[in-house]
Formats: structure tokens, C-alpha cells, sequence
């Protein structure tokens, strides 16, 4: 998923890592560790209460990917403006 901020999150490997990339230049920004690996498309939505985005991914792990299974949906802050 991208932002209108200009950068790309992703989990879209073998890793239990969701990734930050500026999608200027692809420089790595951001990256935390999964409890399971993050076989999912991310999704951005802002709080209509509070004006906060977010970034949200479901970790549950995948039946061909070895590592931990997780009933898992992280959600992160992206920082205030």
C-alpha cells in the first residue's frame, strides 16, 4: 500500500517484517518484526475521530511458509504531521 506521503509498506515475503520504503528512491525507512509472517495486503486508513493514518496488517502466517502461526491484525500510528 502507498501513502499520500509518499511511502510504500509491504510484507509481501518470507520475513515476519512489515517494511517502510520512501518511494522516491527505495531507501528502507521503517521495518518491525510480525508475530507470524504478514501474507497480506496492508491497508491505510485515517481516523475520522482523531485525523490520525494508520497503517493495518493481518500476521497470521501462511500453510506453505514455515514460522509461527498467529491469529493477528497489528495496527501502527504513522507519525503526527
Amino acid at each position: 500500500v502507498s501513502t499520500a506521503g509518499g511511502l510504500v509498506f509491504i510484507a509481501a515475503a518470507q520475513a515476519r517484517t512489515l517494511r517502510a520504503f520512501d518511494i522516491a528512491n527505495g531507501r528502507e525507512l521503517w521495518s518491525d518484526t510480525l508475530p507470524a509472517v504478514g501474507a497480506a495486503n496492508p491497508i491505510s486508513y485515517v481516523s475520522p475521530a482523531t485525523g490520525r493514518q494508520y497503517v493495518v496488517i493481518a500476521a497470521g502466517g501462511h500453510f506453505s511458509i514455515p514460522g509461527p502461526k498467529a491469529s493477528a491484525i497489528v495496527a501502527y500510528a504513522l507519525p503526527k504531521k
